[in-house]
C-alpha cells in the first residue's frame, strides 16, 4: 500500500505542483510562475505607502519577546526582513518576494529569492536571468522607493537565487531606523508537526501580505518542473496548510517567533486538493545562500558548488522519538552507508555498513538522524577545509576525516 500511495502522490505532484511566483497566463496550466503585466500597471497597482525614518538611533538589534500566541508581533518581525521583487522587461514585468539574508549600515544587502522568480526563458541572454530587478520594502511599494538589485548567482535545481543591493540610501535609512533587518534564521531540523507558521510574500503582485497556518509535514521529497520547463527536479521541502499563492515565491516562511524556517516555492493547485503548499527548509536555503555568496559573489561562477561524498546511504531503521519535556514526537532514522564509489569526499574513508552519527565541516556540526542531513551538510563544503565523520563501524565508534578539494565539487 505504501508504494502505491507514493506513486500516486508522485503523479499528482508532477501534474499539479505549481511554482508560486507570477508568470504569463498561458503558463498557468502547468505552473504558477510569473505573470506578465505592462510595466505601468505594475507601478500603479501596487499599494502606495510611506515610511517614517528616525535616524536618531539604531534599533536593529532589539529582541522582541513574543508573549502567548500573538502572531501579529511575529508577523511584524518577519515584515522587517521581507521585500517584494519585480523583474522589469520594458513592456512587461514579473515578480515574487525575497528575504533580507544580510544587511549593513552602508545600504548593502544580500537577498534570497527563488530562482524561477528572476529567470525568464523568453530572454535572449545566455542565462535567462533578468537584468533589471527592483525590490521594495514593506510599506514602500511605490516607484520612488524602488531599490535596484543585481543577480549574484543561483541554482535552477535548488530553486534558490541570491541578489545583491549596494550602497542604497533607502535601505540604509530603513536599516538604521530598525525598519529593515537581517532575517533571523531558525533551525528547520527542529520544526514539528502542527507548529504555527506565517507565510509572508507578494501574492498577485499586490504588495506584501501575511497568511497563517501550520506545519503539515516536516520533510518530504517532491518532483516539480524547474524554471526552464524542460525537465523536473526532486526537492526536499516542508509541507504546510498556510495559504500561498502566485507571487509568494521567494518569500519567507516563519515560525511564531518571526524566525525564518523556509522559503516558499510551490503549491498544489487542484479542485480536489486544498491548502497544500511547500517551502524549502531554512537550513537548505542558508546553505545554498552561503555557498553562492562564497563561490559566486565577485567571481565568474554563477551557481552552487556542491560537495560530492561519493557514497549512497539508506535508513536502516525508522522510528519516532517522544520528547517528554516538549511533548513533541519526531521522526528519526539510523543512517547507514550502502555503498562507496571511487570518487567523492567520503569514498576513501567510509565503508559499506558504516553507521554515520555526525558530520562536521568547519564550525558546523550536524547530528545525522535523517538521511538528508548528509546531503544538506555538503552545501557547506569549502576547498581546503576538513570534513569529519563520526561513525560506528563493527560496533566501534570512531572519527574519520578528509580534506575538501576542488575535484570533489560539482556545479548544481
Amino acid at each position: 500500500m505504501k508504494n502505491k500511495i507514493s506513486k500516486g502522490i508522485a503523479l499528482i505532484l508532477m501534474a499539479t505542483i505549481l511554482i508560486c511566483s507570477l508568470t504569463s497566463c498561458s503558463e498557468l496550466l502547468d505552473r504558477i510562475g510569473r505573470f506578465d503585466e505592462p510595466t505601468s500597471s505594475v507601478e500603479t497597482n501596487v499599494p502606495m505607502g510611506d515610511i517614517i525614518i528616525n535616524g536618531d538611533s539604531v534599533t536593529n538589534d532589539v529582541t522582541i519577546q513574543i508573549q502567548g500566541n500573538d502572531l501579529s508581533v511575529a508577523a511584524s518581525e518577519g515584515l522587517r526582513s521581507i521585500v517584494s521583487v519585480y523583474c522589469n522587461y520594458g513592456v512587461s514585468a514579473s515578480g515574487g518576494a525575497g528575504v533580507i539574508y544580510d544587511i549593513n549600515g552602508e545600504g548593502d544587502a544580500f537577498l534570497i529569492t527563488n530562482y524561477h522568480v528572476v529567470y525568464n526563458s523568453k530572454l535572449s541572454t545566455a542565462d535567462k536571468i533578468c537584468t533589471n530587478i527592483s525590490v521594495y520594502l514593506y510599506g514602500m511599494e511605490s516607484k520612488e522607493y524602488a531599490i535596484p538589485a543585481t543577480y549574484v548567482g543561483g541554482s535552477m535545481n535548488y530553486d534558490i537565487a541570491v541578489l545583491r543591493v549596494e550602497n542604497n540610501e533607502i535601505l540604509r535609512n530603513a536599516y538604521l531606523s530598525g525598519v529593515a533587518k537581517k532575517v533571523k534564521i531558525a533551525d528547520s531540523d527542529k520544526i514539528v508537526i502542527g507548529q504555527k507558521t506565517l507565510a509572508i510574500g507578494n501574492p498577485a503582485l499586490g504588495g506584501i501580505s501575511v497568511s497563517s497556518g501550520v506545519i503539515s509535514v516536516d520533510s518530504e521529497n517532491i518532483s516539480l518542473p524547474v524554471a526552464d520547463d524542460k525537465s523536473a527536479v526532486t526537492l526536499r521541502v516542508m509541507r504546510t496548510d498556510t495559504a500561498v499563492n502566485s507571487g509568494n515565491s521567494g518569500g519567507g516562511f516563519f515560525n511564531d517567533k518571526g524566525e525564518l524556517i523556509g522559503i516558499v516555492n510551490a503549491k498544489i493547485s487542484s479542485s480536489e486538493i486544498e491548502n497544500i503548499g511547500y517551502a524549502i527548509p531554512s537550513n537548505v536555503a542558508r546553505g545554498i545562500a552561503d555557498n553562492i555568496i562564497d563561490y559566486c559573489y565577485g567571481k565568474s561562477c554563477k551557481t552552487v558548488m556542491r560537495g560530492i561524498l561519493g557514497i549512497t546511504v539508506r535508513a536502516s531503521e525508522l522510528y519516532t522519538k517522544y520528547d517528554t519535556e516538549t511533548g513533541h514526537i519526531v521522526k528519526m532514522e539510523t543512517v547507514i552507508v550502502d555503498s562507496a564509489s571511487n570518487d567523492g569526499l567520503g569514498a576513501q574513508i567510509l565503508q559499506k555498513n558504516d553507521i554515520v552519527r555526525s558530520i562536521t565541516i568547519g564550525e558546523r556540526q550536524v547530528d545525522v538522524t535523517r538521511t538528508y542531513h548528509l546531503v544538506d551538510a555538503m552545501l557547506d563544503a569549502r576547498v581546503g577545509e576538513t570534513v569529519y565523520f563520526e561513525i560506528e563501524r563493527a560496533g566501534v565508534t570512531q572519527t574519520v576525516s578528509t580534506v575538501i578539494t576542488s575535484d570533489c565539487l560539482v556545479a548544481y
